[in-house]
């Protein structure tokens, strides 16, 4: 794996690009309050006050040791959904490390709430929210009844820089720790990682005579044609 020791940590750009709509939608008067959550070690208390400092009015640490994986973190979420009752959880669609892309659906599926993944548009309405998703196709448009669960992708919006007031005004926002064990989820990791390699290296090209040759090479060197 990657060693972290004495490695400065920085919230993950999809989150990023969350607190952001989530504060532009408070400051449109869509929202009342933005909450913001981590799970993980004390230290990621810092990753918080970023999100403080973006605008965001609180934050929850679920402190925990532990490698988190996204069902534990989806049923943190779930327990702190029940807890505080949000109308909209936004989430990154990924993270950056493992590249995981599960916590928002399984949070929606534990939750048993409507999901819009891949989120290039969010337009709220009475009750509803109306979200424009990225797909292989083009864009999908899609009506969610709310209270609902949202994952946001790269060309949602581009957060905003942290002013240095704000950063010192982010200083005295709280920040409520929480443990696992509170909320009653056992996150103990469910996957093992067995091993880490490399991609196998692509052998250098060759170049053929003629047309012949190359189709004697793909039939019965690569065994392609």
């Amino acid at each position: 794996g990657v060693e972290t020791a004495n490695v400065k940590m920085s919230m993950n750009p999809f989150d990023e690009i969350a607190v952001e709509e989530a504060v532009r939608l408070k400051e449109a008067g869509k929202a009342t309050e933005v909450i913001v959550v981590t799970v993980g070690p004390t230290a990621a208390q810092e990753t918080l006050r970023t999100a403080l400092a973006m605008g965001a009015d609180r934050g929850i640490l679920v402190q925990t040791d532990a490698e988190t994986q996204p069902l534990a973190v989806a049923k943190v979420l779930k327990a702190l959904v029940e807890k505080e009752g949000p109308t909209l959880v936004i989430l990154g669609k990924q993270a950056i490390d493992d590249d995981c892309n599960q916590t928002g659906q399984m949070l929606a599926a534990l939750l048993g709430w409507p999901q819009g993944t891949f989120a290039s548009k969010v337009v709220p309405g009475e009750g509803s929210v109306t979200v424009t998703r990225e797909i292989d196709g083009g864009l999908e448009t899609v009506q969610l009844t709310l209270p609902a669960v949202v994952t946001a992708d790269l060309r949602l919006n581009e957060p905003r820089y942290a002013s240095l007031p704000n950063i010192m005004k982010a200083k005295k926002k709280p920040i409520e720790t929480l443990a696992p064990d509170a909320l009653g989820v056992d996150v103990a990791p469910r996957l093992t990682t067995l091993k880490v390699a490399e991609p196998a290296k692509r052998k250098a090209g060759v170049k053929v005579a003629d047309v012949a040759a190359l189709v004697d090479k793909l039939k019965n060197e690569a065994r392609v044609i």
